[in-house]
C-alpha cells in the first residue's frame, strides 16, 4: 500500500514538473528544431547542385568523347579518300 501511495505522488509530481518544464522546453526547443530543418534544408541544396555540378561534367566528358570518335571517323574517310584523289591528279596532268 505503501509502495502504491509513493508511486502516486511520485506521478503526480512529474506530471507538474512536465506541465511546468513544457512552456519553457517549447520556447526552447522550437529556434533549435527551426533552425535544424533549415540547416538539412541548406545541405539538400548544396547536394542537389553537386549533383547537378557532377552531371554537367559527365555529359561534356561524353559530349568530347563523341566528338573525337567523329572527328577520328571523318579523318580516315579523308584518308581513304585522298589515293583516289592522286588518280584523279595523273590522269589529268596526262
Amino acid at each position: 500500500m505503501q509502495r502504491l501511495t509513493e508511486k502516486m505522488i511520485i506521478g503526480a509530481a512529474m506530471t507538474w514538473a512536465v506541465s511546468a518544464l513544457l512552456p519553457i522546453a517549447r520556447t526552447t526547443l522550437k529556434p533549435l528544431a527551426l533552425s535544424g530543418m533549415q540547416g538539412a534544408f541548406g545541405l539538400a541544396d548544396r547536394a542537389k547542385y553537386a549533383l547537378q555540378v557532377a552531371r554537367d561534367e559527365v555529359e561534356d566528358i561524353i559530349a568530347e568523347a563523341q566528338f573525337e570518335r567523329l572527328k577520328k571517323r571523318f579523318d580516315e574517310e579523308i584518308a581513304s579518300l585522298e589515293p583516289l584523289a592522286e588518280d584523279v591528279g595523273e590522269v589529268e596532268t596526262i
